[in-house]
């Protein structure tokens, strides 16, 4: 498939899947006429870790090039908890989260985006923890892949809710290696952490600015919420057909402070890996024109 001619500053796709092997996803990104993907590197729910041949990731770099896409991200392991106070677990994660950066590196896609840890003790010393971790990986992959911290709903122990939170973990993580690490924001959890940018979308955006700065937002993710503003839930749904509703989203494509940032649906892919993607790529190009 002929690679798709967008707006040069356009960044815009969705996670898609990688059965068959990672070099499969470039080619998916184009079926549905991504600029940029986001992609699991290994199957999130087991900690085994795949080898990568070096036919797979010269097949990776080959089909990324001819693809179009303009941005891939990859998503650590949901199983991964670096703010674990549980030794065994952090070792784990830390093992795990490692070769995460590692793989990355190797097929040259540029970020991790991760999520926080759950602290399940003490929120200080989760956070210490955590950023103790980020900051022993980073050192122990050398290159230039970096990490996208995401924000949260709030539900449980999960770090990273307020972006007060969110600035203090980079804060904490070494000087040497904070320069590779960013912020994914999630539309969902934003909403759902009490964060309204249905009503009060430029004083959310301002508070962002004030507190970490738009220079540290390398990603966001776009969904829609199956569950009311304040839920502290994790539940997606498609653009424009959730709590959310349209004008946020609307406004998100429009705002020239987010112009380059990439935007990735997780939104539910229904029947096929394609269908709903379309139709929600087509969605937000269109709040895009206005």
């Amino acid at each position: 498939m002929a690679p798709v001619k967008r707006d040069d500053a356009e960044r815009l796709g969705a996670h898609v899947s990688t059965q068959g092997g990672v070099q499969t996803a470039p080619g998916r990104g184009s079926a549905i006429g991504a600029t940029a993907i986001q992609l699991f590197t290994k199957t999130p729910n087991q900690w085994k870790e795949p080898a990568l041949s070096e036919a797979a990731v010269r097949e990776f770099r080959q089909n990324l090039e001819s693809s179009g896409l303009r941005m891939v991200v990859s998503h650590d392991s949901y199983l991964i908890n670096l703010a674990s106070p549980d030794p065994v677990l952090n070792a784990r994660s830390t093992t795990s989260f490692i070769a995460e950066l590692s793989r990355c590196e190797t097929l040259g896609i540029p970020w991790v985006v991760s999520h926080p840890g759950n602290y399940i003790d003490d929120r200080e010393q989760g956070l210490q923890r955590n950023a103790e971790r980020y900051t022993s990986c980073l050192r122990e992959v050398k290159g230039k892949v970096g990490v996208l911290i995401e924000n949260t709903a709030g539900s449980g122990t999960a770090l990273g809710t307020t972006f007060q939170e969110l600035r203090q973990l980079r804060d904490l993580i070494g000087d040497d290696v904070r320069h590779r690490v960013g912020f994914c924001l999630d539309t969902c959890h934003l909403y759902s952490a009490g964060y309204d940018i249905v009503t009060r979308y430029d004083a959310v955006w301002d508070e962002w600015e004030k507190v970490v700065g738009f220079a540290h937002l390398g990603c966001l993710h776009l969904n829609d919420s199956k569950t009311p503003f304040d839920s502290r839930r994790d539940r997606h749904e498609l653009i424009a057909e959730g709590s959310l509703g349209a004008e946020p989203f609307r406004r998100i494509m429009r705002d020239m402070r987010l112009g380059g940032v990439a935007k990735v649906l997780e939104t539910p892919k229904g029947d096929d890996e394609v269908t709903n993607d379309r139709k929600m790529l087509r969605r937000l190009r269109a709040y895009a024109r206005g």
